[in-house]
Order: structure tokens, then sequence, then C-alpha cells
């Protein structure tokens, strides 16, 4: 492997094969999808950030840490080449772990730079290293230095081998309790896909022959436009993996593009309750919001870069898609979860991703509420389709055929391809505090994706915080997109206030 200009060698272990008492086999092979995060150009890793009302008080951190997430096998165990077999598999092997090994309390030169840029930069140099395999691959950072954004600053570094966002935030918040009662484990909105029934059914008095035959043909026009959404939706993940590529910008990965480049970080929070107040007005979601914000803030500073280079430029007919990574699979509860540690009961949560193309509309509108329209028209028809869950077997066809170099190939090319990727987790309800830290925000995001531009959304109580990685050569100015995210939110807000006024 390589990153930043080094070579980084997974050297073939030898390993034997533990047993337990019962004669069981200790040493777990890793899932395939989490093997492949492991192959070169996709070596990735996810960054949670986070900021803190008061510094880090690093020995009860470090404490909590221990008490908490070493119990899960997964921070526990070495992920080793298994020559036994010849497979070329790699294996869960448990270890001792030296928790001193892990935190990371660097002593930084400011140099009279500012505190935020200063943070910025070290979350930057992260993207260029990777934690050692000799050790448990994550790693916890602490900056006890103050921001704009908070007292303190830590990034836990953790590599998308040992689960994905949905499944490292329940267990990252088994660490933490409400501030509200410290002996509370924090809360996650509980989604229902039931829906009322009462307007879809007809009472017994009321059911004829007529309204039968018409539910009936609804639901079968209804099941004819799923499926087809599904294969018009599997076609595409496959054109994109093989020709189709979005149109140039100055969002576009480059011929050659590398991802050991450098990566840059910034993130901006705004209100969830104005957020909530948008999805009201225009009857929508607050993933429709999200997504119109973003292609709002992506218009602006993609015409604003135009501008500025005096070229001409027309959004019509240009090819423009985000690359909406979502989890497939139900994650455990954060009561769960932490029940199960205290038991020192093994709960394996890896990697279950599908994909979403998402088509992204990059205009000028009058009315920044269009924006919001546009992506709940997209985001209705996407609902309506197996898309998803069809481009993960799609990924295992591959997989199986051809390898983990195969399938690392199709992951790689699908974000190349495209303009954005893009990824929401949700956070919990309440403010929480870690070990008598309280939280201000929580910004996750990742480092090795081999696409040039990615957006991370993460609620946390009342405030959603959006989190964008660039490569550095893609985006020179990352904190003026952060600016535009802002923007964009604010125009859109005053629309909406300004339709209830006129309503």
């Amino acid at each position: 492997m390589e990153r930043g200009g080094k070579k980084m060698i997974l050297k073939p272990i030898l390993i034997s094969k533990n047993l337990n008492k019962n004669g069981e086999e200790e040493a777990m092979l890793l899932s395939p999808t989490s093997q492949m995060f492991h192959e070169p150009d996709y070596n990735v890793y996810v960054l949670a950030i986070m900021g803190w009302k008061v510094p880090i008080e690093v020995d009860s951190m470090k404490a909590e840490l221990q008490r908490t997430m070493l119990k899960h096998p997964r921070f526990s165990s070495l992920q080793v080449m298994d020559e036994i077999n010849g497979s070329g598999k790699m294996r869960w092997v448990p270890t001792t772990v030296n928790i001193d090994d892990h935190i990371i309390v660097p002593q930084i030169a400011r140099d009279n730079m500012d505190t935020d840029k200063l943070v910025e930069e070290y979350i930057s140099s992260l993207s260029t290293t990777n934690v050692d395999m000799s050790k448990p691959l994550w790693d916890f950072h602490v900056l006890n230095v103050k921001t704009s954004h908070a007292e303190a600053t830590s990034i836990f570094r953790i590599h998308h081998s040992i689960g994905d966002g949905t499944a490292l935030m329940s267990l990252l918040l088994s660490c933490f309790r409400t501030i509200s009662d410290p002996t509370s484990l924090p809360t996650l909105p509980v989604f229902s896909s039931s829906k009322d029934k009462s307007n879809l059914s007809l009472s017994n008095n009321r059911k004829t022959i007529w309204s039968l035959m018409w539910q009936y043909l609804i639901k079968f026009w209804l099941l004819i436009k799923f499926w087809f959404n599904t294969v018009i939706d599997v076609f595409l993940f496959i054109a994109i993996a093989l020709f189709l590529k979005d149109s140039q910008s100055p969002f576009t990965t480059k011929r050659g593009y590398k991802w050991s480049t450098r990566q840059k970080y910034t993130y901006r929070t705004i209100s969830l309750d104005d957020i909530k107040f948008i999805k009201n007005v225009t009857d929508t979601t607050v993933n429709d919001v999200v997504l119109g914000i973003t292609q709002a803030a992506m218009s602006r500073y993609i015409h604003r870069r135009y501008a500025e280079g005096k070229r001409k430029f027309s959004p019509e007919g240009m090819r423009c898609r985000a690359n909406v990574i979502v989890n497939l699979r139900p994650a455990l509860g954060v009561k769960t979860l932490a029940e199960t540690i205290e038991k020192n009961v093994k709960v394996i949560q890896g990697n279950c991703i599908g994909f979403v193309i998402f088509p992204l509309t990059i205009a000028q509108f009058s009315n920044p509420l269009d924006y919001v329209h546009k992506s709940k028209t997209s985001m209705d028809r996407k609902k309506h389709s197996l898309g998803s869950l069809c481009t993960f077997y799609v990924s295992k066809l591959f997989l199986k055929f051809f390898g983990f170099k195969g399938a690392a190939k199709l992951a790689q090319r699908v974000p190349f391809q495209t303009t954005l990727a893009m990824s929401n987790v949700v956070g919990p309800l309440e403010e929480i505090s870690c070990a008598g830290h309280p939280l201000v925000f929580v910004a996750p995001t990742c480092s090795g994706y081999p696409t040039g531009i990615m957006v991370h959304v993460c609620s946390y109580a009342k405030k959603l915080t959006f989190a964008i990685a660039a490569d550095e050569g893609i985006i020179p100015d990352l904190n003026q997109l952060g600016d535009d995210f802002v923007d964009s939110f604010m125009l859109i807000k005053e629309a909406a206030k300004l339709r209830t006024k006129a309503d």
C-alpha cells in the first residue's frame, strides 16, 4: 500500500488457529467487504471529529475507552494475513492492547497560526498516514486547542474494515451518557416504516368489486414502476462503473488521481430546528432539505469559480451526480450494544453498505426553495427502487468472480466517475458527555476514499453538522465551500419564512 508517498506492505504473518476451551477457533476471518478496504487505493479510514466544551482530561478519557471500547473484539484484535491455508485472506487475531499506544497527544507548534486552521491542518495530516498494522487499527488524537467551534477537539481514527459508519456510531455512543441524566445512555431517533393503513383499507361496507379492482390495479402499476426503477438504477450503477463519467467541473477528479493525495477537511454546524422548519414549509423530509442545501452550495461554488476564471459556463446538459452511501443493515441500539459489551458478548457488525446514484441540479434558481423541491422529486423516485440493495449484491458478484482486487476496482470506479460522495449518520437526540466532557459537535468523515470531494452529515441534539472532505488539488479553497453551505442554508430558510408570511 502507499500513503503519503510511503509504501506500506502488509507482511504475511504465520498464525496458528487459537482454540478456546470448547475447541472453537477464535481467529475469525475478515468479511470480504472488510478485507476489500485493505486493497491498494482503497485503504479507507473513518475519522470522527469531536468538539468538546471543556479541555480534555487525557487520563479520564483513556480510562473510559479502556472500560468500553477495548471490550469490543474488533478494537482489541489484529488483522493479519493467514498463510496457513494459502488463501490470502485475513483474520481477526485477539491481542493484548496497550491503551497508551492508541492515545496520541501531539505537541503542536502554533507559530501564530489561527487555531481553527491549526486543527484543520492536523486533521489533514492524518490523511497521509496509517495506523501501524502491528496493533489494532484505531487511534484517538487529543488536541487541547481552543477554536471558534470548541474548547478542545479530538479525532477518533478507525480503519473502515472494523465497521461502517452506523455500526461505529452506535459503538462510540456506548461510551457516552446524557447530560440531563448521567446514568442514561444516549438515544437515537427511531424511524418507523409502517404507514397509517386506515386510508388504504376499506371497511366491509364499502368494499365493492370496482373498488377492489381499482386497488389491485394501482398496486400492480406501483409494482411495475418499482421494478422498472430498480432495473434502471442497477444499469446506471454498472454503466458508471464501466464508462459513464460526470461532466468536467471544479469537483471532478482528474485522470491519474491518487487517493494518497493529501485531503483537507472543514465542517459547519447549523440548527436542526431550522432544517425541520424548512421541511414542514416545503412538505418534504430532512434528507430532502439536506440534499437541497448541498445542491445550492455546489451551484454557488461552481458559478463563482467559472465567473472568476472568466470562462463561459452553462449548466444545461451538465451531468453531475452524487454517490450516496447507505447502510443496509439495521444497527444495534446503543443500549443493546452497551449491554452486550458489559456482558463480554461478541457483537460482530462489519460493513453492509449500498450505493444510490443521485442526480444533482447545478443551477441558479431565483427561488432557493426550488433546490429542496428538486431534491424531493429525485428522492421520491429513489425510494421506489431496490437499487441500493442490488448494488450491494452486484459488488458481491464481482467479489465472487474477480476476487478482492476486482471488487475493489468496482468500488473505486463509482466514486471516481461521479462528482460527489455523500453519507449521513443519525446522532443522539440529547446533549451527551463522555467521562465528564460535554460534547459540542460530532463531524464524521473519511480519508482514503477515492473521490475528489465527500460530504458527511451528522445530527446531534438540536444541531446538524456538515463535514466536507476534499482533495486539496481539486478544492483549494475548502473553507469557502463550507461557507457556501451555510449561506445556502440561510437563503433557503429566509425563502421558507417568506412563504409562511405569504400564506
